[in-house]
């Protein structure tokens, strides 16, 4: 499967319903995913990636500091799949088993997470997020239109357009 690394560029609101959304941003493309959450994790997203230290742990908090207890590292997250609609999302570890020799193995754990999880838990973390190319080509949406020659032209046009320019049927230059 091929991935593809996104940046979190934003939380918003969905403008008829209310509710919070992450913006997903893959730089080489002008497209987002976007990513429904609640409004717990659009919380956590912001103090991560504003760096708000909070006087005691709040939930993604407390999961980095269960996983790093235990002697694992947050790797990087996935939004690998969709189903009925909704994303899925894999929080990947890895641990360095230790044997008597000193020598070890890396030890690697994939944990099935909400996509509003695995990403707050990313921000929080400081590691990459990615998303598989399927799942960007199907589901981004362009942040802005594509700029035509049309465009500059129609600009030309109206930049000097009046109201005094435009006739009623029936009525001509002068009248009110």
């Amino acid at each position: 499967m091929i991935m593809r690394e996104l940046s979190v560029v934003g939380i918003g609101v969905e403008s008829r319903s209310g509710k919070p959304l992450v913006l997903l941003k893959e730089p080489t493309i002008n497209k987002v995913l976007i990513i429904w959450i609640d409004s717990a994790d659009a919380n956590a997203i912001v103090r991560a990636l504003q760096e708000l230290e909070m006087p005691r742990p709040m939930t993604h908090d407390l999961m980095l500091n269960v996983i790093e207890d235990l002697n694992y590292n947050v790797r990087h997250v996935e939004i690998n799949d969709t189903v009925d609609g909704d994303y899925r999302a894999a929080i990947n570890l890895e641990c360095q088993k230790l044997s008597d020799d000193k020598s070890g193995e890396t030890i690697i754990r994939t944990i099935d997470a909400r996509p509003s999880d695995a990403i707050a838990l990313a921000v929080k973390a400081r590691v990459p997020i990615y998303a598989s190319l399927e799942i960007i080509t199907e589901n981004a949406v362009p942040i802005e239109l594509e700029k035509s020659e049309d465009d500059d032209e129609f600009k030309d046009f109206i930049k000097d357009v009046k109201a005094s320019d435009f006739f009623l049927p029936g009525q001509q230059e002068g009248d009110d």
